[in-house]
């Protein structure tokens, strides 16, 4: 049922809840009233007459409650603006001051600047990109048979009419393995193959999902998840939703795993994270299990893979590599994977931002010929680590 549809289904139950027990009692209180006959009812009448009289009462809460809520739904859209000029309990003047109050209760837990900011476009050529990305043989081979699979349902007639199922994911891996670059290709791909409406990628990390109570925490995940509807909300880091101590984390799981199942065909979720925290985020959470349909392990770069994404990002920069320089960058990564702060990628780019500032200094100390302006050399690599990196 649409919430229109739900929210009169229960208005009316809730009503019935009411009116029951003024019927069961006017029935046996009236008709003696008028009558000049004594009337006596037996004692299964009045039995019945009152478990039906108990079990209206405790049902009207929950099926009122049930009223109120399909009934915001049908009123209001997922950003909480009033869809239309429906007429239901207030004023116009009082709906406009709902109004402000909504979207200033969602500026305050989530200013729509911050929306903005945290809203990125999927890949408008998954394929190709899926094709160009470095090393990660085992995930490209994941998102080529998911392709594929979408390809197959979307060109066979009887799978165009069934509904589709949400094909939340999880992403394995170390920090800096592409698992937010990986995300915005799925999100071209499912959009591409019409899983999707939009092509956007909502990107967040588990502790921006928290806010300074729980009840503002399951709040605030309800408008990041409503600002994903019809597209991916990626969440990097899920394990940081694990309990703090404060409820906060729990609460934005519950709310998490409530939304997958209300609105399963409304968005697609991927959490990313560290294998072993993920693993065990997902162990303590049973909810996931049950709704996660793909599982994707990014592995760590290899050497050669690490100066390609080396070459890659300095070619983006404007820059080439000479020959041996590849060689002082291969026993500064060697060094750099001994460090628990070692990130992939990440650590590639902070290295070659550093080798950028000595090669400026080398050049302008002219220690270089004009020639070599743009050719990062053997000397520019600093192949000793920050003594305070850890």
């Amino acid at each position: 049922m649409k919430n229109q549809t739900k929210h009169m289904f229960y208005g009316l139950a809730s009503f019935l809840t009411l009116l029951t027990p003024v019927l069961i009692i006017g029935a046996m209180i009236v008709p003696p009233m008028f009558s000049d006959i004594p009337i006596y009812y037996d004692k299964i009448t009045i039995t019945i007459s009152a478990i039906l009289i108990l079990l209206s009462i405790a049902a009207h809460k929950p099926l009122n409650d049930k009223y109120l809520k399909y009934k915001e739904l049908a009123e209001y859209d997922e950003f909480g603006q009033r869809k239309g000029r429906r007429r239901y309990d207030y004023s116009k003047e009082q709906r406009d001051m709902l109004d402000l109050q909504r979207m200033a209760d969602m500026e305050r837990i989530l200013p729509q600047s911050t929306i903005k900011r945290i809203t990125k476009r999927g890949s408008d050529d998954p394929d190709h990109d899926m094709k160009n990305l470095i090393g990660l043989a085992p995930v490209k081979q994941k998102m080529s048979e998911m392709a594929a699979r979408m390809a197959f349902e979307r060109s066979d007639r009887k799978h165009k009419k069934s509904p589709k199922e949400a094909r939340h994911m999880v992403f394995y891996g170390s920090p800096g393995t592409g698992k937010t670059t990986v995300a915005r290709i799925i999100t071209g791909f499912l959009y591409k193959y019409k899983y999707i409406k939009q092509n956007k990628c909502i990107e967040v990390d588990g502790n921006f999902l928290k806010s300074t109570t729980p009840d503002d925490t399951a709040t605030k995940v309800k408008y990041i998840i409503r600002s994903a509807y019809g597209g991916v909300l990626f969440i990097d880091e899920a394990y940081a939703l694990k309990d703090d101590g404060f409820g906060c984390g729990k609460e934005a799981i519950a709310t998490l795993i409530k939304e997958m199942e209300d609105h399963r065909d409304e968005f697609i979720l991927i959490l990313a994270g560290y294998r072993d925290e993920m693993r065990e985020l997902l162990s303590a959470n049973p909810g996931f299990h049950s709704r996660i349909k793909e599982y994707l392990d990014f592995p760590d770069y290899n050497e050669k893979e690490l100066r390609q994404i080396f070459r890659f990002m300095a070619k983006e920069k404007g820059y080439t590599i000479e020959k041996t320089a590849y060689l002082a960058f291969d026993l500064r990564m060697k060094k750099e994977k001994r460090l628990s702060s070692y990130g992939n990628a990440r650590t590639v780019r902070n290295v070659l931002e550093e080798t950028i500032d000595r090669h400026s200094f080398n050049f302008i100390n002219k220690k270089m010929p004009k020639e070599m302006k743009h050719e990062l050399q053997y000397m520019d690599i600093n192949q000793n680590i920050d003594p305070n990196k850890i």
